[in-house]
C-alpha cells in the first residue's frame, strides 16, 4: 500500500478513512484540529460518504458520534485535552452504555501549555471511565492503533480513548497505509435499551464494564504495543510511555539500552511485565507524558522499599513536556546545559493580527471604561484573549470556554459594576449561550461583547456555528431588542461606537454588543481564493 508523510494528527484522520470511518465530529481546538480538518478536506472521504463535520462543542460532537455508534458505524470524535472536560457528561456515561459500531474518542494533550490553560493528562479521564486507552509512540503505530481501536471496540462493544500529545500530533513521519476497509452496514444494537440510562438499566451495564476489566488487562497484557525488553545491567529498570519511548530511544543512538524496559503504550497498564521488572531490578525510572499516573500505580502496586524514581521524587520535572535531555538527566548522562539566546534576539510575543477588528473593539471598550477604572473585564477563549497584553491590557480574566458571562454575571450579583464580558461568535454557540440565559433570568446588569469575526479563528479559520444566527438567539433568550446592538468596529467609526458601548455600560439589565467585521485572515483567503477562481475562469 501507499507510503505517506503524515502529521501524527493526520496518520490518525487517514487510518480512520482507512478502517472503514462513517463519521467523525469535532469542536477545532489544538493540538487535535488537524485529525477532522483531513478528512473534511479529503477527496476520498467525500467519495466514501464519510459525515466529516465542525460542531457547536465537544460534548454534541460525542454524543453524536455515539449516535452514529448506536446505528452500527464507527465513529470518531476529536478534541483537545480541555475540552474533554466539556465532552466528560456523555464520555464517562459512554462507557456506561457501551459501543455498537466503533467509536473512538481521540485526545490531544498539551504538555507545556503551548496554548492551552492546563496541563492535564486524559490519561486519568480514560482510567476514570475504565476504558481501553491506546497511547502511540510514533506516527506510524498513531495510525494502525486507529484500525485496532476500532476492532477493540466493536469486539467488547466499548468507546476507546486514544491520546496523543502535541509534538506527535504536529510532527511528520513516513505512513505505511494498510488496506482500505469498507464501512459498516446500518445494524441497531441487539439490546435496544443499552443506550437507557435508568438506574435499573444502567447498573446492569455497568457490571458488564466490571466484568470487562479482566479482558481489558488481559488485552493490554497481550498486546504488541506493550513489549518487555531485558537488559543486562539491573540497577534500573525503566518504565516508557507512549512518546517517551522515542525520547529513550535517542539518548541510545545504537539502540542498546543496557536497562530492561517496559513500553508501555495501551492501558490499564501491563501489570505483569511491570512487575517482573520491579522484581529484578534495584530501581525503577518511569518516563510519561503528562501527569504521573504509572508512577503513582507502581508507589500503590508495589511499594516494597525499591526506589522508584520520577516526576513524583523529582528525577523528572513535575511540570512541561519531556524532551531526550530531561531523560538524559533522570538516565545519569552528563547532558551540557542549553546555551541562553543571547540577548541581542527577544522574544516575540503573540499579537493580534494588523487589521484585526478586535483592536477597534478593545480600543473603543478601554476609553468608554475609563472613568470606571480597571479589572471589569471579563474575557474568554479565542484571539481575543490576546487583548490580556500590552498595548490593550483590556482583560482581566480567561478561564475556561463560556467562563466570560457567568464569571461577569456573578461579579454583577456581587456588586460590580458595569461588568462586561468579552466572547467570540463561535465560542458563544460553544458555550456561552447557556451563561447569557442565566443572566437574563436574573436581570443581571451585566454587558456582554459578543465578537462576531465570522469564523472559528484561532484555530485556523473554520466554519462559526454562530454564523448569521447571534442577534436572533440573543432575542429567543430574552434580551430585550433595544439592547441588541451591533457595530462596525473600524477605526473611523470609533465615536459612533464609543457612543453605543457607552450607553449600554450604564443600563442597568442585561445587553448585547455585537462588534461585527470580517477576520482579517479568513477575508483574505477568501480574496485569495475569489481571484484564483476568476484567473482560471479566464484561462479556460
Amino acid at each position: 500500500m501507499q507510503k505517506l508523510l503524515l502529521l501524527g494528527d493526520e496518520a490518525i484522520a487517514q487510518a480512520a478513512i482507512d478502517a472503514g470511518l462513517s463519521g467523525i465530529y469535532a469542536y477545532p481546538g489544538t493540538p487535535s484540529t488537524e485529525i477532522t480538518q483531513y478528512v473534511i478536506s479529503s477527496k476520498e472521504a467525500k467519495e466514501k460518504g464519510i459525515v466529516a463535520t465542525w460542531t457547536a462543542n465537544e460534548k454534541t460532537s460525542a454524543e453524536a458520534a455515539l449516535g452514529m455508534s448506536y446505528a452500527g458505524k464507527r465513529a470518531m470524535t476529536c478534541m483537545k485535552h480541555v475540552g474533554l472536560n466539556v465532552a466528560a457528561d456523555a464520555f464517562i456515561n459512554s462507557s456506561i452504555t457501551g459501543a455498537n459500531g466503533g467509536i473512538i474518542f481521540v485526545v490531544a494533550d498539551d504538555p507545556s501549555m503551548h496554548s492551552s490553560q492546563n496541563e492535564q493528562d486524559s490519561r486519568f479521564y480514560g482510567k476514570f471511565a475504565m476504558i481501553p486507552i491506546l497511547e502511540p509512540t510514533d506516527q506510524q503505530e498513531a495510525y494502525d492503533m486507529v484500525h485496532y481501536g476500532f476492532d477493540l471496540s466493536e469486539r467488547f462493544q466499548v468507546p476507546v480513548m486514544m491520546r496523543i500529545t502535541t509534538r506527535l500530533a504536529h510532527s511528520r513521519a513516513g505512513v505505511q497505509r494498510k488496506s482500505s476497509r469498507k464501512p459498516n452496514e446500518l445494524k441497531l444494537p441487539e439490546n435496544l435499551k443499552q443506550f437507557i440510562l435508568l438506574p435499573a438499566i444502567a447498573r446492569k451495564q455497568y457490571k458488564v464494564l466490571l466484568e470487562n476489566q479482566v479482558h481489558f488487562e488481559q488485552e493490554a497484557e497481550n498486546s504488541t504495543y506493550n513489549t518487555y525488553t531485558p537488559g543486562n545491567d539491573k540497577s534500573m529498570g525503566i518504565i516508557a510511555c507512549g512518546l517517551a519511548h522515542n525520547y529513550l530511544m535517542e539518548n541510545y543512538p545504537e539502540r542498546d539500552i543496557p536497562y530492561p524496559v517496559v513500553k508501555v503504550s495501551q492501558y490499564p497498564a501491563p501489570e505483569e511485565m511491570i512487575r517482573k521488572l520491579y522484581d529484578e531490578c534495584e530501581s525503577i525510572l518511569v518516563l510519561e507524558e503528562g501527569y504521573p499516573l504509572v508512577e503513582e500505580l507502581l508507589k500503590g502496586l508495589l511499594n516494597k522499599g525499591k526506589k522508584i524514581k520520577g516526576r513524583l521524587d523529582g528525577s523528572i520535572p513535575r511540570d512541561g513536556e519531556l524532551n531526550p535531555a530531561i531523560v538524559g538527566k533522570a538516565l545519569g548522562f552528563d547532558i551540557p546545559e542549553l546555551t541562553p539566546i543571547p540577548s541581542l534576539v527577544s522574544n516575540r510575543p503573540p499579537s493580534l493580527c494588523k487589521g484585526c477588528s478586535h483592536i477597534d473593539s478593545y480600543n473603543g471598550l478601554n476609553e468608554a471604561l475609563e472613568k470606571y477604572g480597571k479589572g471589569r473585564v471579563f474575557a474568554d477563549i479565542g484571539c481575543y484573549t490576546l487583548g490580556a497584553l500590552a498595548p490593550y491590557d483590556a482583560i482581566n480574566t480567561c478561564v475556561d470556554m463560556g467562563a466570560s458571562i457567568t464569571m461577569a454575571k456573578g461579579a454583577a450579583d456581587a456588586g460590580l459594576k458595569p461588568s462586561v464580558a468579552v466572547i467570540g461568535d463561535s465560542t458563544f454557540t460553544h458555550s456561552g449561550i447557556t451563561g447569557l440565559l442565566d443572566a437574563v433570568n436574573d436581570k443581571s446588569s451585566i454587558t456582554v461583547f459578543i465578537l462576531d469575526n465570522a469564523t472559528t479563528g484561532m484555530t485556523g479559520g473554520q466554519p462559526s456555528s454562530a454564523l448569521g444566527k447571534i442577534e436572533d438567539i440573543c432575542r429567543g433568550l430574552g434580551v430585550e431588542e433595544e439592547h441588541i446592538r451591533i457595530i462596525k468596529p473600524l477605526s473611523k467609526k470609533h465615536e459612533e461606537n464609543l457612543a453605543v458601548i457607552r450607553e449600554e455600560l450604564e443600563y442597568d439589565g442585561v445587553s448585547v454588543i455585537i462588534p461585527r467585521r470580517e477576520c482579517i485572515q479568513t477575508l483574505n483567503k477568501r480574496m485569495r481564493e475569489k481571484f484564483k477562481a476568476k484567473a482560471q475562469e479566464e484561462k479556460s
